[in-house]
């Protein structure tokens, strides 16, 4: 989708073009190219929107040659261990590929149906060789934008499947369901549920499809009532954790497809009286630092956050040379990490 070195820039409308086409002047228009704040939000809005029509190309106003190379790193938020462990791999493969980061926080929402352009113009005015998005859902335009200007970047652990050609690095979400699963199950266990992530977002379907292939391997019937989402969140994982206990037969199991939803699961137990995990077995995933913390410190899937991370950093670095990787989609291996929240299962069934 976005080819970096060998592509030339078409030729496109000039500013005075554009800022005829807006009714302003061209150094207006030049202060919105380039980002600056001293515009009025209405003159801005017409300004951006004879951009996207015309298809002016914004120019980096830098040298390459002279300037240490920058990029962007874009969060979905700064303030989990998750983002920490992000943050850790891209400044150390930066670091190693003498580039310089700048990080932005939850900045790719759309306002009013339009993708938010702010930080896309910033992007092109400070000169950004490239883009990392982490856990981003971009819209069509950007997507677009970001082809149009020849931008290369990278997708780290997309929520939705991205579109075809774009880079994109994640880990190996099936297999850690299947490990997760297998876990439990040569413990003894057959009636285990999952709470899972988001119904539609890419690693929380894969976690689900590897619990059920699982299941389906030992021969164990899968039991649609099992299966919840609470979309990654920890309150709601608490409150189907609570469903699944009022269930006619409950499970003696759960994989609980992220370790901040299992704090909420260990929550809900806590609230009933039982324990983990001599009534109830639970296997997280990720293996942040929460995972250790908790007592008892939580059996769970590993994802290597920060291996994720420098990998698509040396991926951007290759693509802002000039070099297409051979696959658009790189996974980076899952192991199950055994700690003190998993057992055989008791005879009495949990109430």
């Amino acid at each position: 989708m976005v080819r970096t070195g060998s592509a030339s820039m078409a030729a496109g409308p000039t500013l005075a073009v554009v800022a005829r086409e807006a009714g302003v002047s061209v150094p207006t228009a030049s202060k919105v190219v380039n980002g600056r704040e001293d515009v009025a939000p209405e003159t801005r809005r017409r300004v951006t929107e004879a951009l996207d029509r015309l298809g002016y190309v914004r120019r980096p106003r830098f040298d390459a040659a002279k300037t240490p190379g920058l990029v962007d790193l874009v969060v979905h938020s700064l303030d989990t261990s998750w983002s920490g462990a992000v943050l850790h791999g891209v400044e150390a493969a930066a670091h190693d590929a003498g580039l310089e980061v700048v990080v932005s926080a939850g900045l790719t929402r759309t306002r009013g149906g339009r993708p938010e352009r702010g930080w896309l113009d910033k992007l092109i005015a400070r000169g950004s060789s490239g883009v990392l998005f982490n856990l981003a859902e971009l819209t069509a335009s950007q997507y677009a934008w970001l082809e149009q200007h020849r931008i290369p970047f990278v997708m780290i652990d997309p929520v939705l499947e991205p579109p075809p050609g774009v880079v994109s690095v994640g880990a190996a979400n099936w297999h850690g369901g299947v490990i997760a699963t297998e876990h439990l199950l040569a413990l003894g266990h057959e009636r285990i549920a999952v709470i899972a992530g988001h119904q539609r977002k890419m690693c929380s379907t894969a976690r689900v499809a590897g619990y059920r292939s699982a299941l389906a391997s030992a021969g164990v019937r899968h039991r649609p009532e099992y299966v919840r989402h609470a979309g990654f969140d920890e309150g709601v994982a608490r409150r189907r954790m609570l469903d699944l206990l009022d269930l006619p037969e409950p499970p003696t199991a759960v994989f609980v497809c992220s370790d901040r939803m299992a704090l909420g699961v260990y929550e809900a137990l806590a609230e009933r009286g039982l324990s983990v995990p001599d009534d109830i077995s639970v296997v997280g995933f990720d293996d942040l630092p929460e995972a250790r913390w908790i007592a008892p410190a939580l059996t769970t899937v590993r994802q290597p956050l920060s291996e994720m991370a420098a990998t698509a950093l040396r991926l951007l670095v290759r693509m802002m040379d000039g070099d297409r990787p051979e696959s658009t989609r790189t996974e980076l291996s899952t192991r199950l990490v055994q700690r003190s929240s998993t057992a055989g299962p008791r005879d009495r069934s949990p109430c």
